[in-house]
């Protein structure tokens, strides 16, 4: 069972070049020898994603020497929402001592080259650059104690076993992207 076309805008990963709450830019070409890429369309202020951020803390730690790579990218407009500016990210990066990668997307263009809509919004792309997962990382973005499916975390798992993964698509639950 593949992703279906009508709901995941791509098939493949994109490029990017965004800069990173580290002071550095950040590629596609840097995190190319990944085994498994889980970039996580992500913000400061929607509660989903504060509710889940140790979860994606935990899931790089975890994965990490698998061989996979958590990038949170936030895309969300500033004028209406100041919590989610860069120099914010800087400060809740550091609050949380965030271990995966997390970058500013200011045009929105990595949001609309993915087919965003939510953050948290989970795609999951194999070493080949092949979309292999999307939607949400559990069934329970509100008690983690009463989570019965990891989605995020099975996907995980059989991409870096090579096996299909057996949910490829769930739907996104949390906040939308604050568009410009």
């Amino acid at each position: 069972m593949g992703i279906s076309t009508a709901k995941a805008a791509i098939k493949k990963i994109q490029d990017f070049d965004l800069p990173g709450t580290d002071g550095r830019n950040h590629s596609l070409s840097e995190l190319k020898d990944k085994k498994a890429l889980i970039l996580i369309f992500s913000c400061n202020h929607c509660p989903y994603v504060q509710a889940y951020e140790d979860r994606v803390i935990d899931i790089q730690r975890d994965y990490a020497s698998k061989g996979a790579q958590v990038v949170a990218i936030n895309s969300n407009e500033t004028s209406n929402h100041p919590d989610d500016s860069f120099e914010n990210m800087v400060r809740r990066a550091k609050e949380k001592n965030f271990n995966f990668l997390y970058l500013r997307d200011e045009s929105q263009s990595a949001a609309r080259a993915f087919g965003a809509t939510h953050t948290p919004h989970i795609f999951v792309f194999d070493q080949q650059g092949d979309l292999r997962y999307t939607g949400k990382i559990d069934d329970n973005w509100q008690e983690p104690s009463k989570v019965a499916k990891r989605y995020l975390r099975d996907a995980l798992d059989a991409i870096l076993s090579g096996n299909p993964v057996a949910e490829p698509e769930t739907f996104a639950i949390g906040c939308t992207i604050k568009w410009k």
